[in-house]
C-alpha cells in the first residue's frame, strides 16, 4: 500500500479518535471551571502558540480579506460549536444527547452542499447519511431516556450544531488557500475574544486547578486544538464537505466506547449495533465511485 493510501485511510480514522476525546476532556474539566472560561483560556494559549510558530517559520500572511474569512471560520467552528457543546453539558444536557443533536451536522451539510458548493450528493451518499443518523440514534437512545437536560441547554446544543455546519461550509467556500498554521492564528484569536467576552459577562472565571482540570486543559490545547482542528481543516481542503462531515457520525459511538473504557459507563448491545450501523453509513458516503468496466476503459489499439 502506498504512502498516499495510508494517509487517505489513516487521517480520517485519527481525526475521529482525536475529535471524540473532546467529550472526555469536557467531562474531566467542567467540574472545575465554567465553560467559557475554560475555552477562553484554551483558545488564547493556542492562538499564541500558532502565532509563535508562524513567526518562527516566517510563513506568509494572508490578505486582510482572507484574515476576515479565517476569523469567521474561527467564530463558527470554535466559539459557537465548542462553546455550545460545553455550555450544553454544563447546563445538564447528557453528553450522549448533545452528541445526538450535533450528530445531525452531516445531514445539514449534505443538504446544502450541492446548491452552495456544487458538490454531487447521490443516492448512495443519502443512504449513508441516513444510516449514520440511525447509528447515532441507537448509540444514544438510552441517554435520551434519562432526559435531555434544561431547555437552555438544548438551545446551546442546537447552536453548536448550526455553528459547526456553517463553519464547515464557510471554510470550504471562502477560506481556502491559506496556510493552516497561519489561518489558525486568526481563527483561535477570534474564538478567544468571543469566549473571553462571554466569560467576562456571564461567569465568575474561578478555576479550581486540580489535576483533572490541568490534564483536560493540556489535552484540549495540544491534542484537540493543535492536532484535531488542524486535521479537520486539512480534510476539508482535501475532500468534499459532505464526505468530511460524514465522519462526525462516528464521533458519538467512539465517544461512548471511550467512556465505557475510561469511566465504566454502560455500553448496551443496542449501542454496539448503532456503532456498526454508523460505520456502514460513513463507508457508503466515502467509498469512491465505481470505476468504468475494463471493456470501456481499454484504450484503442
Amino acid at each position: 500500500m502506498s504512502r498516499g493510501s495510508l494517509v487517505t485511510l489513516g487521517a480520517p480514522a485519527l481525526f475521529v479518535f482525536l475529535w471524540s476525546t473532546g467529550f472526555i476532556s469536557a467531562k474531566l474539566g467542567l467540574p472545575h471551571v465554567e465553560p467559557m472560561t475554560f475555552l477562553a483560556l484554551r483558545f488564547s494559549v493556542v492562538a499564541l502558540g500558532f502565532l509563535g510558530l508562524a513567526l518562527w517559520l516566517r510563513l506568509r500572511w494572508p490578505t486582510p480579506r482572507a484574515m476576515l474569512h479565517q476569523m469567521v471560520v474561527g467564530l463558527l467552528l470554535h466559539a459557537v460549536y465548542l462553546g455550545g457543546v460545553f455550555a450544553a453539558i454544563d447546563q445538564g444536557v447528557e453528553a450522549g444527547a448533545a452528541a445526538l443533536i450535533v450528530g445531525l451536522q452531516p445531514l445539514l451539510v449534505a443538504s446544502v452542499a450541492a446548491p452552495l458548493l456544487g458538490e454531487s450528493v447521490g443516492w448512495r451518499q443519502w443512504l449513508g447519511l441516513g444510516l449514520g443518523i440511525l447509528g447515532v440514534f441507537l448509540v444514544v437512545w438510552e441517554k435520551l431516556g434519562d432526559g435531555m437536560g434544561t431547555a437552555i441547554g438544548i438551545v446551546f446544543a442546537t447552536a453548536a450544531l448550526i455553528g459547526i455546519t456553517l463553519g464547515t461550509l464557510y471554510q470550504k467556500r471562502f477560506a481556502q488557500g491559506v496556510d493552516i498554521r497561519v489561518g489558525n492564528v486568526f481563527q483561535f484569536t477570534a474564538a478567544a475574544l468571543a469566549t473571553g467576552f462571554a466569560a467576562l459577562a456571564f461567569e465568575t472565571r474561578v478555576i479550581d486547578w486540580q489535576p483533572a482540570f490541568v490534564t483536560a486543559l493540556l489535552w484540549s490545547i495540544v491534542v484537540l486544538s493543535f492536532g484535531a482542528v488542524s486535521l479537520l481543516l486539512w480534510l476539508i481542503a482535501q475532500g468534499a464537505a459532505s464526505r468530511v462531515s460524514s465522519l462526525f457520525f462516528l464521533v458519538p459511538p467512539t465517544t461512548a466506547l471511550m467512556a465505557w473504557l475510561l469511566f465504566d459507563e454502560r455500553l448496551p448491545p443496542l449501542a454496539m449495533v448503532g456503532m456498526v450501523v454508523a460505520v456502514l453509513g460513513v463507508a457508503l458516503v466515502n467509498l469512491p465511485a465505481a470505476r468504468a468496466s475494463p471493456h470501456r476503459a481499454r484504450p484503442r489499439q
